[in-house]
């Protein structure tokens, strides 16, 4: 006999309010809390009333036919793709009892040729559902609609989005937001006064151009005596990141802050190890990963701004799983994951 949510709720030591947001998906629950309760869920052979209406057997028995889950991400080799990775596979092993694949294709750049190919190949193999990290172009745009529209195959952005798109949702940091957090917590450590250097990876990635609209747009609002000087391209290279901010440093001396979005952060240490530590310009990044974190253990940083990776990965899956298996839409369109504030005492 399947568990109970009274079951689930003492098995997993939270409340049956906590057990319900989870299993249902409604509100936000802390990701190990969230964990927890779906492998007990899962263990007991628990069924939501949406998956018993829909004539859903218990969880590991299989489904008919089988269904296959396409992913396609972007910039494979950086940092923050460590928690999405960690959150994909989780779910995909869960998945893999219930008889659903989650196959996975990984573009190591921002690349818009790659990626449509990397699409085209998953189709050609046979997938029923789509989640993408998107390059924000109109190519990309085009063959998602394609997908939507001519061959019924619902698709979840995560991460990155992409305008023009009929996607059942997306899922990831409301960027824009966490750009004027950025521009806050700046502010707060240069006392509302001074110049800003902006680091990009690449320009066509939607989610650090959002990030960096943000920012200016929360500085020219709120902290008119702040200036933000330029934004580069690193390309998520160490070098890079070294090179642009030794370049910055030398012709702005003053330079006050750096809000640093792209990956390569180490280049951070390399250009500002010869400055004094009372004198280097602020610093705020994204994603707190183990090195970014030994970075601001060491005085390079002062703000870490964290996406919740695994929930990224995890959730977009497990929303797509919903959709092939109850026909059950996401419960909104834009599904944000938490603006998670480090500094060196939280990391």
């Amino acid at each position: 006999m399947p568990g109970t949510i009274k079951q689930i709720a003492q098995l997993s030591g939270v409340s049956r309010g906590t057990v319900d947001r989870v299993l249902n998906h409604r509100g936000r629950v802390d990701p190990e809390v969230a964990r927890r309760v779906e492998q007990i869920a899962e263990e007991l052979g628990y069924l939501t009333r949406t998956q018993r209406k829909a004539g859903g057997r218990q969880a590991g028995a299989g489904v008919e036919g089988g269904k296959r889950i396409g992913v396609v991400t972007q910039l494979s080799g950086a940092s923050f793709m460590i928690e999405v990775r960690r959150g994909i596979e989780e779910i995909a092993r869960k998945l893999a009892f219930q008889g659903i694949d989650v196959v996975v294709r990984e573009c190591p750049d921002v690349d818009e040729q790659m990626q449509i190919k990397m699409i085209e190949e998953l189709v050609e193999e046979g997938i029923d559902g789509l989640a993408i990290m998107p390059v924000d172009c109109a190519g990309v745009g085009l063959k998602l609609n394609q997908l939507i529209r001519e061959r019924g195959i619902p698709v979840i952005t995560f991460n990155t989005d992409i305008v023009g798109v009929e996607k059942l949702a997306f899922v990831g940091l409301d960027n824009r937001n966490s750009g004027r957090a950025a521009a806050g917590l700046m502010a707060m450590m240069m006392q509302g006064k001074g110049t800003v250097l902006g680091i990009v990876g690449n320009f066509s990635n939607s989610a650090g151009m959002q990030r960096i609209d943000g920012f200016a747009e929360e500085l020219k609002k709120s902290f008119p005596d702040m200036t933000l000087i330029g934004v580069r391209p690193s390309g998520d290279r160490t070098a890079q990141v070294a090179s642009i901010v030794t370049q910055a440093l030398s012709a702005f001396p003053d330079l006050g802050g750096i809000l640093q979005i792209s990956g390569g952060q180490a280049g951070l240490r390399q250009a500002l190890a010869r400055w004094d530590k009372e004198k280097r310009p602020c610093v705020v990044m994204y994603d707190a990963t183990p090195k970014n974190a030994a970075l601001m253990k060491e005085g390079i940083a002062d703000f870490i701004i964290d996406q919740d990776g695994y929930t990224q990965g995890y959730r977009t899956i497990s929303l797509l799983a919903d959709k092939l298996r109850w026909d059950k839409d996401p419960e909104k369109e834009y599904m944000y994951t938490d603006i998670n504030i480090r500094t060196r005492y939280t990391c």
